[in-house]
Formats: structure tokens, C-alpha cells, sequence
């Protein structure tokens, strides 16, 4: 059921979030502000996450990365200082996150992900995994539908970006419009026809695990007729999450040519073993997945922490269950994978 929580907010926060209470309500913002976030992997992507959810208002945030400091992050990186090059990142982006709302708890954990025992992520309501391995992507997922916790993941490459959500069974508030005949005394000819009228209607969702939207076998009746119509981008982010678990590491632009061409054999086997056309991802796509961008960070980092909010706040639907943005188009989409 949706939840009530109880909690009240002090006078010094219902100040604080006055706007978005007005907004989603105060029973909204209790659940948020009872709420404890675990962002891994803070990079450009990681950093928008944790600039929105900060400012909305949950109880407490961890930023998870044993990474360093690079020169690359400071072009999308805006938590870091530039004079911190070479630190822990998550350390790094401690004192400019916590800046951004003293209500919130903010911490650093630089212990790399893959140490963390399970029992380390039963402490959050939500968990938003970025620059993960696919293995350690399931792994957490596993983790989190055995607990009820709210899993997250996504990724930049380049301009391209993806998010995915694992809600298992999520119930929410959603307000609709209804068009209902006006009533009153008057005479019909002066009644208006219909009138709009807002209600708040409860609603629940059901969510598959990562594992099964990685694993959608292409072949099968109705993905197969699903497949003309599809664009390119699922099948681009499975290639690029086998070059990361291949390589270690996201193409560089260091290594362009050399990461480019290995990107372009990992698109013909992947697709192969799908059953899919290797033109499904045409190879000028491929030359656009380089780095982090700035502008796609913020826009995906949007998408996705808007999506948090609503899953932690139970307020509006939630997307089901991936969203795309595609740089051929300069489009984001979302499309349900694997239900």
C-alpha cells in the first residue's frame, strides 16, 4: 500500500521545502525525508544524481567511489574542485554535495563495490548504481529484490545514456483528470457539458529483475515483431556494457581508433548471438560514445533522479522500465524491456 509516514518535519525544513511540498504533497516529502540514498560510482552521472536527490530532501546520502579525481571528470564533474585531481572522487565531491542542503546526511565510502559484503546495502531505501560492471549490476539487483530495496542503475557514454529501474512491486498515488457533466440549477443550454475534475487514485506496477531485461530473447514472437520497430539504442548499450566488462574501462578518447574498431567487432558478435542485424547499430554511432558529456550527464541525471524521487516520494507513475537518450535523434525515450 502507499505509505503513510508519520514523521514530522521540523519548522526549519517544512521552510525548506516549501515549494515541493506544494508540489507532491506533505506525505510525500515525509517518505522522502525518511529516506536513505546509496549513489556508487560518482562521475558526471553519479554527480546529477546526487545534486537532485540532495535537494530533495532525503534523509541520507552515501557516495560510493574508490576512483580518482581526472582531468576528464572536470569537464562534467561539477561536484569536484578542480584542485582536487588525484583524491578520491567520492571524497572529493563530499564537501559540494553536502553544501547543497546541510538537512541531509551526506557521507563518502571510497571501498570499492565489488568488497562491500551484502549486508552493506540492507541499510538503504534505494540504491542507483553507476559505472558498474554488468556482473556487479546484477549482483546488486539480486540483492535488492531479496530485500525490497529500490534498485537504479545507468550510464553515459559520450552522448548516448540509458537509465533502468527495478521497483519488484511498487504502489503509488497518481492524480487524474476526469471530465464529469456539470451539475447546478440552470437551465441545460446555459450548463457547460463537462467540467474537469482531479482525483488522487492509488495504483501498483510490477517490475522484472535487470537480469531479465538483459536477457530478452530476440527470436521470440513478440519481440520478433517488436524488433523492426525498435531503435538502435538497447542493443548499443549492450555493446557497451560487454566492451566494459571486456576491457575494464569505457572507450577513451585516448584510444579512439583502436577502442572504435573493437566496439564495431563486439557490435557484430553481440548482435549475432541476438539474432538481431549488425545495421541495427550503425557504425557512426558508435564514433558518438566517447567520455562523459556534459549536457547528456544532465539530461539522463535528470530522468533518472526524477525517477528516484517519485519511487521514494510513491508519488506519480514511475517509468517502466528503461529510458533511452538517443544521440542520432537527440531523442529519450522509454520502453519496457523484458515484462
Amino acid at each position: 500500500m502507499v505509505e503513510i509516514n508519520t514523521n514530522e518535519l521540523t519548522d526549519a525544513e517544512a521552510e525548506q521545502y516549501d515549494r515541493q511540498i506544494r508540489l507532491w504533497g506533505l506525505d510525500s516529502q515525509k517518505r522522502l525525508r525518511s529516506s536513505r540514498v546509496l549513489i556508487i560510482g560518482v562521475k558526471g552521472l553519479g554527480a546529477e544524481v546526487a545534486k537532485n536527490v540532495t535537494l530533495a530532501g532525503v534523509k541520507s546520502v552515501t557516495l560510493l567511489d574508490d576512483g580518482v579525481v581526472t582531468q576528464d571528470d572536470i569537464c562534467a564533474q561539477f561536484l569536484v574542485p578542480r584542485d582536487q585531481l588525484g583524491k578520491n572522487r567520492a571524497e572529493a565531491s563530499l564537501a559540494r554535495t553536502q553544501n547543497l542542503n546541510p538537512m541531509v546526511k551526506v557521507t563518502a565510502d571510497t571501498t570499492p563495490v565489488a568488497d562491500h559484503p551484502d549486508e552493506f546495502f540492507y541499510e538503504f531505501e534505494t540504491i542507483c548504481a553507476t559505472k558498474c560492471s554488468h556482473d556487479q549490476l546484477l549482483r546488486i539487483d539480486n540483492i535488492c529484490r531479496a530485500k525490497d530495496i529500490k534498485f537504479f542503475c545507468g550510464d553515459v557514454f559520450g552522448f548516448f545514456g540509458f537509465t533502468f529501474a527495478d521497483l519488484q512491486k511498487h504502489e503509488f498515488a497518481e492524480e487524474v483528470t476526469e471530465f464529469k457533466p456539470s451539475g447546478g440549477g440552470e437551465p441545460e443550454t446555459k450548463r457547460a457539458k463537462v467540467e474537469p475534475v482531479k482525483t488522487t487514485v492509488k495504483r501498483t506496477e510490477t517490475f522484472v529483475s535487470l537480469e531479465d531485461a538483459l536477457s530478452v530473447d530476440w527470436t521470440s514472437e513478440p519481440y520478433a515483431k517488436k524488433l523492426k520497430k525498435s531503435e538502435s539504442s538497447y542493443f548499443l548499450m549492450k555493446v557497451l556494457l560487454k566492451f566494459r566488462a571486456d576491457k575494464k574501462r569505457d572507450p577513451a578518447p585516448e584510444s579512439r581508433q583502436a577502442d572504435y574498431e573493437d566496439l564495431c567487432k563486439l557490435r557484430d558478435e553481440e548482435l549475432a548471438k541476438m539474432s538481431v542485424p549488425a545495421e541495427k547499430v550503425p557504425d557512426h554511432l558508435l564514433s558518438l560514445v566517447f567520455a562523459e558529456v556534459s549536457p547528456a550527464c544532465a539530461i539522463v541525471g535528470g530522468v533518472l533522479s526524477q525517477e528516484i524521487i517519485k519511487a521514494l516520494s510513491q508519488h506519480e507513475a514511475p517509468h517502466k522500465n528503461m529510458f533511452f537518450f538517443n544521440p542520432e535523434r537527440n531523442l529519450g525515450h522509454v520502453e519496457c524491456v523484458g515484462a
